[in-house]
């Protein structure tokens, strides 16, 4: 199919893009990298009347280190924060994570805020968004306001974002001092959504763990953080009876649909086992210190 006509405006600045998307009182859409976009432009299942292309925004493309967190612009795309040494050195769940995001030409133009903005249910990087705490930063012609990525994702494709707003850039605080992570995600095909996936970071302090994340990407309509199964590694050490209590709680937390792909059963029981891998792999490398 082809898509619907549509009026198409490129924009060199923020201020013109946030002016363009008001003027067009809801019948807009924003084109970054256009890997979600343009398909559901082409079956038609949205018919914007004005297309707002982004692209030629210079600002919106960076990676950038401070003290204590990494600021990403929403033009970066996937591929560049797969092989960031910045994003390796504080980051590095973040760039395993973005290895497995379809194929090297998708990463090539997909982009981090149209991914996070799209919100698809079996995206890694909304996941990630949520495991690392991030913060989106969003500008209208109204203002400028921030929104953590644990109040972002609404439902299925839907985000706290009006239709004259876009996401400029993502702040994402640094892991603490003796952290690791883990990254597993199961797939029919490389390259495909995930069937499920799950990202863990642990840090360690006097030999214990002090602090645990768990998100879950692909068993339900947003990513899923279990905070449950968090508190069971708080205090303690990884070993299989706590790993099995872990694992316990993050099947209980989660509700998976059954479709074309994979039963609810299946995924819930290969959330479990992945939820396993990365809680281990993580804790290896705080106490082995596995790069």
């Amino acid at each position: 199919m082809k898509p619907a006509a549509f009026e198409y405006v490129v924009v060199d600045s923020v201020t013109r893009a946030v002016a363009a998307l008001s003027e067009a009182d809801g019948e807009a859409k924003i084109l970054a990298g256009g890997q979600s976009l343009v398909p559901m432009l082409n079956f038609r299942l949205v018919k914007p009347a004005v297309l707002v292309d982004i692209n030629r925004i210079p600002d919106l493309t960076f990676i950038e280190e401070t003290d204590n967190e990494i600021r990403v612009g929403a033009l970066t795309r996937h591929h560049q924060l797969e092989m960031s040494p910045v994003i390796a050195r504080h980051l590095p769940v973040l760039g395993a994570a973005m290895t497995h995001v379809a194929h090297l030409a998708i990463r090539n133009r997909g982009t981090i805020g149209g991914s996070l903005s799209h919100a698809d249910p079996a995206a890694e990087l909304p996941m990630i968004a949520l495991l690392l705490d991030a913060k989106l930063h969003i500008v209208s012609s109204r203002g400028k306001r921030t929104v953590a990525a644990s109040e972002f994702f609404r439902d299925a494709l839907t985000v706290d974002l009006a239709e004259d707003e876009m996401v400029t850039e993502i702040h994402v605080p640094k892991l603490p001092p003796k952290s690791g992570w883990g990254f597993e995600e199961v797939a029919r095909r490389a390259g495909d959504f995930a069937l499920a996936a799950v990202a863990a970071t642990v840090t360690a302090s006097d030999g214990m763990i002090a602090e645990a994340r768990i998100t879950l990407t692909g068993v339900g309509p947003t990513p899923v953080r279990v905070k449950k199964a968090e508190a069971l590694l708080l205090g303690e050490k990884v070993e299989a009876k706590l790993i099995g209590r872990v694992i316990e709680a993050v099947r209980t937390a989660i509700a998976p649909e059954t479709d074309l792909h994979a039963s609810s059963d299946y995924r819930r029981h290969l959330a479990g086992v992945l939820t396993g891998r990365a809680i281990n792999t993580a804790w290896k490398r705080v106490t082995e210190d596995v790069s």
